[in-house]
């Protein structure tokens, strides 16, 4: 990975973090999109005190405005950028983004979705490139997307149900982005990281959270699949293929993703509408 620039989203800490370290411990420049520096410093100063090279731009996915800021500031370096992970999430929160759109989705999708249009361009002039979608096997229990449902605020207790739309649009975005793209430029991936215990679920209420942790995979595990899609050669990757990390201590392998997140009209209406949200060009 020497020479190569990535932003990974989110890695202020869980997997993010294992995956920001490891790229770093790679020879790759990395950037660390999060909220803010103050809960970052730990993971900038680890990285540098280990010989890494490592920058911080600040992200907040529930807020389109932040997230067309970060993009600017990505730009301004003019340096190129060879890997996009978007790795940030959120579940079993309530409410919506400041755009209004239901908070799992709005942060897990639309604020990614952005940020990767805005930084295309910069990807495909740093060829061959890649962009890597945190997903999730929850997109297996989502049947479509209730456009109207994404503009209102979080509706289910646990907000799982959001979540499982919310990742169900990561791996239809990933297959929108393959329609769209020269594989000789940018190929992109989906994948499950596995079951993690992290902090995704800090909002998922007492008692249920404990009894979903308990059996998760650690985050150094769960980065596994990052890392793969991240840095594997391409010829031994498939473009648009939805890699899974399973069991612990068993590999992370390609696997089948739910069919509707491979319905490319589907794909295609959520780029649309998607681009419609957030005042790009479709």
């Amino acid at each position: 990975m020497k020479g190569r620039v990535c932003l990974v989203t989110g890695a202020n800490t869980g997997i993010g973090e294992v995956t920001a370290k490891a790229l770093a411990a790679r020879g790759a420049r990395v950037i660390v999109a999060s909220r803010t520096r103050e809960r970052t410093q730990p993971v900038l100063d680890a990285i540098a005190a280990a010989g890494g090279d490592v920058s911080f731009v600040p992200l907040d996915l529930a807020s389109l405005d932040s997230v067309r800021a970060c993009a600017e500031q990505v730009l301004a370096r003019d340096e190129p950028l060879h890997v996009l992970v978007n790795n940030a999430g959120l579940a079993g929160h309530q409410g919506t983004t400041a755009e209004g759109f239901e908070l799992q989705f709005g942060v897990n999708h639309l604020g990614h979705y952005l940020l990767t249009r805005l930084l295309l361009d910069r990807l495909k002039a740093s060829a061959p490139a890649r962009i890597v979608n945190v997903a999730s096997k929850a997109h297996l229990k989502a049947d479509g997307i209730d456009y109207e449902a994404v503009r209102k605020p979080t509706k289910t207790t646990t907000a799982l149900h959001e979540y499982e739309v919310s990742k169900l649009a990561n791996v239809l975005f990933t297959t929108a982005l393959v329609d769209r793209l020269d594989a000789a430029e940018v190929t992109a991936y989906s994948l499950h990281p596995g079951v993690v215990a992290s902090d995704v679920w800090r909002r998922v209420p007492w008692p249920i959270r404990p009894l979903l942790k308990a059996r998760m995979l650690s985050v150094e595990e769960g980065a596994e699949a990052n890392l793969l899609c991240a840095t594997a050669p391409v010829a031994e990757l498939t473009n648009g293929g939805y890699y899974h990390k399973g069991k612990k201590g068993k590999p992370v392998f390609l696997a089948q993703a739910n069919p509707a997140a491979l319905d490319h009209a589907a794909a295609d209406r959520l780029w649309r509408q998607s681009a419609e949200w957030v005042g790009l060009d479709d």
